[in-house]
């Protein structure tokens, strides 16, 4: 067991022994870099433990490529620059981030320093002293625009806890701790860094997440790639994670139930009208004979998209891992001298 002391003076005990990754993915933050690598450093100049930065360049062309190799010659190789040949978005740099990463706890944040590194350590020694999968940050004092910024997220998170039952009051923040082996059995795609805490609830349980608060800074650099249009990808995102959480591994009953459902619909109406022309009556002409006609139909194709849907699933746990993002440059992971180790 160790107790550091962080640079802002906070005395952590009983933290267990631990290599850090530190992902942040960045696009056109070109002011921010070398401010960032600094608030980094300082914020880890104590820490006792080998820790690593990875810093995603995310098809940035405003020349924060270059900050970063910079940076890297001067710091050291425990600086990581990953270079995505275009811009992926958010979510899949930070999933290239996570995938290059050695460490046993991945810290994720985003690079514009509106996150305080300082509350890496803080994080980091919960995740660890209380045997935690997860903690999230928790902005309680957010500075951002009212309607650009805060107004957005609040609708977002409220509708997220709405669906996927996790009590988590900032879903939005990117300053994260995880334990590694956790998080790097989640694949990540769309937006779906949003939905971390939502896509881990299948690998573990949410009794192993927690949050906590963490400082926020208003933006000093660059312009805020976020706004309302974000709050409408998120809600499509969200559908997603809604069937993937309740049928991941089971397609087939969610296609199944609606084609059952269906199907009997389609045979009532068929045996309504059946009665009807043993009757005596004409249905020939009645639209209700293929509105019947096509439940019956429209039920059988849901019923083999669910035949085939479990086919899909069973290819998917089985599958090889693709990435969804390509590189033109990861730093080489196996060299022990890629850490930054405490002088």
């Amino acid at each position: 067991m160790t107790t550091f002391t962080t640079v802002s003076g906070d005395v952590l005990t009983d933290v267990p022994p631990h290599r850090l990754s530190i992902v942040v993915p960045m696009y056109n933050e070109i002011d921010s870099v070398e401010p960032f690598v600094t608030a980094v450093h300082e914020a880890l100049g104590n820490y006792p433990f080998e820790w690593e930065l990875l810093i995603v360049n995310d098809g940035s062309r405003d020349g924060t490529q270059q900050k970063l190799d910079e940076q890297a010659r001067l710091r050291g190789p425990h600086v990581r620059p990953i270079h995505l040949w275009r811009n992926f978005r958010q979510t899949a740099a930070m999933q290239a981030g996570i995938d290059a990463s050695r460490g046993d706890v991945i810290v994720t944040l985003d690079g514009d320093l509106q996150n305080d590194p300082k509350d890496i350590p803080k994080l980091v020694a919960r995740l660890l002293k209380e045997d935690l999968d997860l903690v999230a940050g928790w902005r309680q004092n957010r500075q951002d625009g009212l309607w650009l910024r805060k107004v957005p997220s609040k609708i977002a998170n409220r509708i997220i806890r709405k669906i996927t039952q996790l009590e988590f009051k900032d879903l939005g923040c990117s300053l994260k701790a995880y334990r590694a082996s956790v998080l790097k059995r989640v694949s990540l795609y769309g937006e779906m860094h949003r939905f971390i805490p939502a896509w881990m609830a299948t690998v573990t349980s949410p009794a192993r997440m927690a949050e906590e608060p963490v400082s926020h800074h208003a933006r000093a650099h660059g312009e805020s790639k976020y706004g309302i249009s974000r709050t409408l990808r998120v809600v499509l995102d969200l559908l997603s994670v809604n069937f993937f959480l309740r049928f991941a591994s089971r397609p087939g009953h969610f296609f199944g139930g609606v084609g059952l459902g269906v199907s009997m619909i389609g045979g009532l109406i068929l045996a309504y009208l059946a009665a009807l022309k043993i009757s005596g009556e004409d249905i020939g002409g009645r639209p209700l004979l293929w509105l019947g006609f096509f439940c019956v139909l429209g039920g059988l194709q849901f019923l083999t998209t669910g035949v085939i849907a479990e086919l899909l699933i069973r290819i998917y746990y089985n599958r090889g891992e693709i990435a969804p993002y390509h590189t033109s440059h990861v730093p080489p992971q196996d060299a022990d001298q890629a850490w930054h180790h405490q002088d």
